[in-house]
């Protein structure tokens, strides 16, 4: 088809300013995310019903969904709907989960988790790759690339969209670099930057708790929260927190370093020099050094712990509740600080054991125990992480689907 140009502007015809159309692209940006949103949430859904949903114009609604259609992320179901029996019957569109998936890296201070997901943040295929002690940020990220590939190589029918990166420690998403991560020993890492030169693929890059607090509000129990604070425990302890959809970042996207945070009744003695800071406490390290100590396992790994415990070992229940319990007094901090609708913890013990939940949520109070919940993702959790920032940014921009990944 012959190219053709566009009719001058008369001189009497201002074009119009930066602004307006920064303010034109933030609303089709705007619209088009609601729409594929609703269609996440609802579908199948008919179009009607989203632009009741939304607000949008009918028209509007079609016109997205003619896009998603062609992009490849949505498809009409198979089974027309009547309205009340009568008239044209309503045909819904629902997502088509069967061609895209994104991939997902996480990196653990003991593992990197590598993943597909797919449009649904469901977790496709995974593979854990262990450190084996070696922690150079090269080597550790051309494996975690290599991994998405032979992932990517036995699943033949999946087109990949992109790369999601999450990791705990000090992640700038803008400058797509991990800043600090003092216990691989990383700093100023170019993580964008490396992952993408291997894979030709698009990388987003977040930290993890952060990532999961975006899996929860699109994916998860907290979709439709108001606003949701996410406290993560692992080796890595850190949070975040997103209201009225906006996960908060703060300069740098510094926002959600609580590891010195002082918590009450700690003994443990952190490498700031003070006793007693959230992470040394909570640690998963410290869990199973106190393990160790007493006996009751051999490694590092905490679900070697709740193995043990399920066992009916007493002195392995007792550590595990006692760390959940202290994340409750952490988890009760930040609610007086942030005061959200929903919290959501990542904790070993609270997944896997109703005690460790319970204890959690006492030291919570009663009052407010009600809005604490565990990841919804127990058996997927770091790899959602790694999935959902590239998720995300799907889900905030769909138009910026490449076509000819389609």
């Amino acid at each position: 088809m012959p190219t053709t140009l566009a009719s001058p502007v008369s001189s009497s015809s201002p074009s119009p300013s930066p602004i307006a159309r920064a303010s034109d692209a933030n609303r089709r940006r705007t619209s088009a995310s609601v729409v594929l949103r609703s269609v996440l949430e609802h579908g199948p859904v008919a179009r009607s019903t989203i632009a009741r949903l939304t607000g949008l114009s009918p028209a509007s609604v079609t016109d997205y969904c003619a896009r998603f259609a062609r992009l490849g992320l949505i498809q009409e179901a198979a089974a027309p709907r009547r309205s009340n029996g009568v008239g044209r019957p309503h045909v819904p569109v629902d997502l088509d989960s069967s061609r895209f998936v994104v991939g997902g890296v996480h990196v653990a201070v003991p593992h990197t988790t590598v993943a597909l997901l797919d449009l649904r943040g469901r977790v496709v295929a995974s593979r854990e790759l262990k450190h084996d002690g070696v922690f150079e940020p090269g080597r550790v990220l051309a494996r975690a690339a290599d991994g998405l590939a032979a992932l990517l190589d036995a699943a033949p029918e999946c087109r990949p969209l992109g790369v999601g990166f999450a990791a705990g420690g000090w992640v700038d998403r803008e400058a797509g670099t991990v800043v600090e991560h003092p216990l691989l020993g990383w700093r100023d890492v170019p993580v964008r930057e490396l992952i993408g030169a291997r894979t030709g693929l698009p990388v987003h890059v977040d930290g993890h708790a952060r990532a999961l607090v975006n899996a929860e509000r699109l994916f998860g129990r907290a979709r439709g929260s108001r606003s949701v604070l996410h406290l993560f425990v692992g080796n890595v302890v850190d949070a975040a927190f997103a209201t009225n959809d906006e996960v908060h970042h703060g300069p740098r996207s510094q926002a959600g370093a609580i590891a010195h945070l002082p918590l009450g009744g700690g003994t443990e003695t952190c490498g700031c020099g003070r006793v007693g800071c959230l992470q040394v406490e909570l640690s998963e390290r410290t869990l199973c050094g106190r393990a160790r100590a007493a006996g009751v396992i051999a490694g590092v790994n905490p679900m070697h712990l709740v193995r043990t415990a399920a066992d009916g070992d007493p002195e392995a229940v007792r550590l595990l509740v006692e760390r959940s319990r202290m994340t409750g007094r952490a988890a009760g901090l930040l609610l007086d600080i942030l005061n959200p609708e929903v919290v959501v913890v990542t904790e070993v013990g609270a997944i896997h054991r109703e005690d460790c939940l319970s204890a959690l949520r006492e030291e919570v109070g009663a009052e407010r125990s009600g809005s604490v919940i565990p990841t919804s993702f127990p058996d997927s959790v770091l790899a959602v992480a790694g999935g959902a920032v590239a998720l995300d940014v799907l889900y905030r921009d769909p138009l910026t689907v490449s076509p000819e990944r389609t």
